[in-house]
């Protein structure tokens, strides 16, 4: 099951540059990185990043990550992916552009939608 992370072109970029992503200001914040199924990625995207487009969508498959996810209820009483750990990005499925349409509602790629 993949499991998805909405980061900045920024954020992702400092990433790539030291091999692991250590969180958004939100996920440092928290104490640990806050992840979406692909259900729940659509209102996260429009509730926490509405009007951003220099935004990316980050997969992981949920399997390899261990016990330091754990899924505990967020939003409406949902379980939520979240990692208990920095996610290295030999742990990335993929990574794809999440820009804003013309309705101001983010595009979600087709690898995305095919997960769905």
């Amino acid at each position: 099951m993949l499991i998805f992370k909405i980061v900045t072109d920024a954020q992702w970029r400092e990433a790539e540059a030291t091999g692991e992503f250590k969180g958004a200001p939100i996920d440092l914040q928290d104490g640990y990185l806050h992840f979406s199924t692909g259900p729940q990625c659509r209102e996260t995207a429009a509730l926490y990043f509405a009007d951003q487009s220099d935004l990316l969508l980050v997969a992981v498959e949920a399997d390899g990550l261990g016990e330091a996810l754990r899924w505990e209820a967020s939003r409406g009483g949902a379980l939520f992916p979240h990692l208990f750990r920095t996610l290295q990005l030999s742990e990335v499925a993929w990574v794809a552009p999440l820009p804003l349409g013309a309705d101001g509602a983010h595009q979600f790629p087709d690898r995305f939608l095919q997960s769905e």
